[in-house]
């Protein structure tokens, strides 16, 4: 099968929401999310940052997993300092949604512990989810 990579891409535009192809409708948007208590700027910039820190996080394992960069002291400071970063936008998204770090472990714990009830790693619990467990 050929694509029509023309066709595709005006696919694309076409499922796409109102919101991300139009900006009045992406402010419309951003207005009523905080007319409703959302500070999405805030989640917004927990978001973004999450990602790139992670994929920075990410770029240094997969070159000490498969390029050969040396598993060394800079490289796990360089690791933990990227850890930093991911932490720093991770209390932004705490900001905006009114949680502590210590509720957001409490809530992970206890989505694990009723993956997981004996405490233990599962395949099986792993792949097939119970109703509600995201």
């Amino acid at each position: 099968m050929t694509i029509d990579f023309d066709k595709y891409i005006e696919f694309v535009g076409s499922v796409t929401s109102p919101a991300s192809r139009n900006t009045d409708e992406f402010v419309a948007r951003i207005n009523e999310l905080k007319s409703k208590g959302a500070d999405i700027q805030r989640l917004m910039t927990a978001a973004c940052g999450i990602t790139a820190e992670g994929g920075e996080f990410t770029e240094i394992v997969k070159k000490i997993a498969f390029q050969g960069k040396p598993y060394n002291e800079d490289n796990i400071f360089h690791m933990k300092r990227e850890l930093g970063d991911i932490m720093w936008y991770i209390a932004q998204a705490c900001l905006a949604l009114d949680i502590s770090f210590e509720e957001i472990a409490q809530m992970n714990f206890e989505k694990l512990s009723a993956r997981y009830p004996d405490g233990t790693f599962s395949i099986e619990r792993s792949e097939n989810r119970v109703a509600n467990d995201i």
